[in-house]
């Protein structure tokens, strides 16, 4: 059973698509990229998929389930921009908020959840910073935070938008170390994802994807110039002109 799958999905603002006719199936225990040029719907897509905007048509399953019966196995990561950070309120609260769909919401954390949430901040290198106001953070400390709120769900699906948008290399690594230790636990991954240079090192696949999708399936597969050109309108020219050589420069080249 595929950890997503997406059918005919077609979102619209004013009347005018913004995604068209998305076919999408993410098999489970893969990281997976979501990748294109502004506009092209990457973000759309996620809030699609999770309820979050209305579609026009289209239906989204996630291990066989509609949304709301599979709620409990979802985790998301909105972009950073997109969360009030002056809400008066430390680290370890945010990451606690995690764990409110198993509590409910008028339980109280105790001794055992503060673990947990200590664990994740552990995972993401925010453990000095668990009673620290989230308004003191860095950009990329407040990024971990939110990765670490994600975690803390032990969800199977996990959406991110944009987790490595501004942040320095310590958070880049940082989220890619947690990445890979959910993939090796046999969770799925789907990423927005902006940096064309790291995919082919990050992710196992890639959607391409440009208001229709380009194309989707392995890395090795669909991460080639061609089909770059065509989600990009043929203004890639990274993979002949990366600075250091890569596997995937050649094969574009074949």
């Amino acid at each position: 059973m595929n950890a997503l799958e997406v059918e005919d999905l077609t979102v619209a603002y004013h009347q005018k698509p913004v995604l068209w006719d998305i076919d999408l199936s993410v098999p489970e225990g893969v990281l997976a990229a979501i990748v294109g040029p502004n506009g092209a719907g990457k973000s759309t897509l996620i809030k699609a998929v999770l309820n979050l905007i209305p579609r026009a048509s289209g239906e989204a399953r996630f291990y066989g389930k509609a949304y709301t019966a599979a709620r409990s196995l979802i985790g998301y990561v909105p972009q950073r921009g997109s969360v009030d950070w002056d809400f008066p309120t430390t680290v370890i609260d945010v990451v606690t908020m995690g764990l409110y769909g198993r509590l409910g919401w008028f339980k109280r954390p105790g001794q055992r959840e503060r673990e947990q949430a200590l664990h994740a901040l552990e995972q993401v290198g925010l453990t000095a910073f668990a009673d620290r106001q989230i308004n003191q953070l860095s950009g990329g400390q407040q990024q971990r935070t939110f990765l670490a709120r994600a975690l803390v769900q032990d969800a199977h699906l996990y959406f991110m938008d944009e987790p490595f948008a501004a942040v320095d290399a310590l958070t880049e690594r940082a989220i890619v170390n947690v990445l890979r230790e959910l993939r090796g636990r046999g969770k799925t991954v789907i990423v927005v994802h902006h940096d064309l240079q790291t995919v082919p090192e990050y992710f196992d696949y890639v959607a391409l994807l440009n208001v229709e999708m380009i194309a989707f399936g392995p890395t090795r597969d669909v991460f080639t110039e061609s089909n770059l050109n065509r989600a990009y309108g043929g203004r890639v020219g990274f993979l002949a002109q990366s600075r250091t050589p890569h596997p995937y420069d050649r094969l574009a080249a074949d």
